[in-house]
């Protein structure tokens, strides 16, 4: 293993633009100290030999899911794997969540069937505290989660869907969660639930929740299907399809369904994956609805609280011929660089993957087969789907997890297969994609039968990272092994007016007369929550130093700024509009964090403080004290380093010049 490098997190004082009616200056306030993992880095002389490496076994993740696969063939039983990324301490190292699915009435298990709640201990490896933090146990079958702080107590919590319950877990900020899902009164009882995104459609500054329900559905409606003799899963036109559920948060930890009032709960369909973004916008988010066999939805905020379906005027509900395809994860995210949101959908084998790109409001343009992404995903069953810039060249490629719900399939079809592999395309810029398995990675030469797709950073270096989960087998954690080697910056927001996760806020970014293009969105793939962080990639040819930065928060406050260092997280609070102007603040920070692996040497005490030392370290200054907090895992410790604001300035210094505090 290499010596430790460390990268850091800023939340840097910038002097910013901001304008709600009127112009206001804001500084923005906090400086953290993040490091990345040294056992990830390469040296961008010797490029790794692979995009993406499997990483799960070194991380310690052993997590298994039960599908409760039994002679009955439920449909269910071929649906479920949801996963997260969340930072649940609050320690800014991104944990893992994932959603077990259950036993069915003959389909048990021979060991306890439990979600995982993985903490990141900074070094590369993950601890299960699961059991702990009480979201160990569901007492239905579960499906999915989605992830956000909806009291705005810096927090993030769980919903976890399933049937025939859905759960709300409130993070009581000291690592365990309480299960409130009465009193909050998002239970979404007798319903398949699959999908859920969390999103501000009345802008109140409190996240309401959507969730897309599946199918009637019961355990005592056994259907019998068979293909050339053997008993098989019936297709998902046996299951009449459910409509929405939308939950409005009435901010007092509460929530008010709204679903009738607010109009999608005539929208009847099997609904599966879910995205809020703004679509035309006008600044209130909408969403896409991915649905199985019923036609997708695209439904606009119209700012009344309720919402109008316009998938057919926008010619995304259907495919050319007017045939509802077998829609399951969606993504948004602009992929040409217009600076519109276009739509990625994956699909039944054989009807392939779709793309939706925006052109003229409200028409989106089919680019399935013009972008290359029909070509590559024909004979697959595709889940999970997200866009991200793997390589940090400023355009957004897709990825995708696939695999097949009958085990009898290749019995049938020579060029479809029960596990399949996952897709890594990269985007020339103009929206056509090139699939880059011979350089991905292993991973993606091989077979699974996968569903949920998250991604975000979890090792602080830059390069987005990505966990999918496999039908009653292992997750998969992927380690981004190129993105760290070229130039981005990160924008961590805190909502103040707007929702504290700022899900909503659109970020646009000048790089010479370029201009890129990123949303905060509710929801996407399949199943799914992700790193609410927001990475953009520098293109190889700018020689910027400098980033400018315009951010429109969810509230409609806009914010403009500029971050003086590449290959950082900036940490930005939201203006209020009652704010003052600000000049500079060039204060030193109140707090920063390390992260090191090894043992801690005790020099001192002061006052019952211990001032320590990490292996690599040569000198802490008196004014620096350090409690050390021990984990569980003695091989990571944790530094919470409150330095007095007018010291430590040369005192910390790394070994061999790897890390020195400014």
């Amino acid at each position: 293993m290499s010596p430790p490098t460390y990268s850091l997190r800023y939340a840097t004082y910038s002097t910013c633009e901001c304008a709600r009616r009127h112009i206001l200056l804001l500084s923005v306030a906090g400086f953290v100290l993040f490091g990345s993992l040294g056992a990830y880095q390469h040296s961008p002389s010797q490029p790794p030999k692979e995009i993406f490496t499997d990483v799960t076994e070194q991380a310690r993740i052993s997590w298994h899911h039960f599908s409760g696969e039994s002679p009955d063939r439920f449909l269910i039983e071929t649906m479920g794997g949801g996963v997260a990324f969340l930072d649940f301490d609050g320690d800014g190292f991104q944990d893992l969540f994932l959603v077990n699915g259950g036993e069915t009435p003959r389909g048990k298990s021979s060991f306890p069937v439990r979600n995982a709640l993985y903490r990141n201990i900074g070094n590369g490896e993950f601890e299960d505290v699961s059991a702990k933090a009480g979201v160990d146990r569901l007492e239905f079958y579960g499906m999915g989660v989605a992830v956000a702080d909806f009291d705005n107590d810096g927090f993030p919590d769980l919903y976890v869907t399933g049937f025939p319950l859905s759960a709300l877990f409130h993070n009581n900020g000291d690592g365990t969660f309480t299960d409130i899902t009465d009193r909050a009164q998002v239970r979404n009882a007798g319903r398949w639930a699959a999908s859920a995104a969390w999103f501000d459609f009345d802008r109140d500054g409190y996240l309401d929740l959507v969730v897309t329900n599946y199918a009637h559905f019961s355990f005592d409606d056994i259907k019998k299907c068979e293909l050339n003799g053997r008993r098989t899963y019936c297709e998902q036109k046996a299951y009449p399809g459910m409509p929405l559920t939308l939950y409005h948060n009435n901010g007092d930890g509460t929530f008010t369904d709204v679903s009738a009032k607010s109009g999608v709960a005539t929208l009847v369909g099997r609904a599966l994956g879910v995205v809020s973004i703004d679509v035309n916008d006008d600044d209130w988010p909408d969403l896409f609805v991915a649905r199985d066999a019923s036609p997708n939805l695209l439904l606009l905020n119209k700012g009344d609280g309720t919402f109008i379906d316009s998938a057919v005027n926008a010619e995304v509900a259907y495919d050319a011929h007017g045939v509802a395809k077998a829609g399951m994860g969606v993504d948004a995210g602009d992929i040409n660089g217009d600076g519109k949101p276009d739509f990625a959908v994956t699909n039944f084998n054989d009807e392939y993957h779709s793309l939706f790109i925006s052109s003229s409001s409200p028409l989106y343009t089919d680019q399935s087969v013009a972008s290359r992404l029909a070509a590559y995903t024909k004979s697959y069953v595709g889940w999970g789907t997200h866009f991200i810039d793997y390589d940090n060249d400023g355009n957004l490629d897709l990825l995708i997890v696939n695999g097949h719900i009958n085990q009898v399939v290749e019995t049938t079809r020579g060029d479809v297969k029960y596990e399949e592999p996952p897709l890594l395309l990269r985007n020339d810029g103009n929206g056509v994609f090139r699939n880059m398995r011979d350089q991905a990675g292993s991973v993606f030469h091989s077979g699974y039968r996968a569903r949920g797709l998250a991604v975000g950073d979890f090792d602080n270096d830059g390069g987005i990272d990505a966990i999918f989960t496999r039908l009653d087998g292992k997750p998969v954690l992927l380690h981004n092994n190129v993105g760290q080697n070229h130039s981005w910056i990160g924008f961590e927001l805190q909502g103040t007016e707007s929702n504290r996760d700022a899900i909503g806020a659109k970020i646009t970014v000048e790089i010479g007369e370029r201009k890129l293009v990123r949303w905060i969105t509710g929801g996407a793939s399949y199943l799914s929550s992700h790193d609410k962080r927001v990475v953009i990639g520098i293109p190889g040819n700018s020689t910027v130093t400098t980033i400018n930065a315009e951010i429109r928060w969810p509230s409609g406050t806009l914010q403009r700024l500029s971050m003086p260092r590449l290959k950082r997280y900036y940490k930005i609070v939201e203006p209020r509009s009652n704010e003052a102007p600000a000049r500079e603040d060039h204060r030193r920070p109140a707090r920063r964090e390390i992260r090191q692996p090894g043992k801690t040497e005790t020099l001192k005490k002061r006052k019952g403080w211990n001032v320590q030392r990490l292996p690599g370290l040569r000198s802490v200054s008196t004014g620096t004290l350090a409690r050390e907090q021990h984990l569980p895992d003695a091989s990571s410790v944790v530094f919470r380093v409150r330095a007095l604001l007018a010291d430590t300035a040369e005192d910390v210094h790394f070994r061999r010049g790897l890390f020195r505090v400014p």
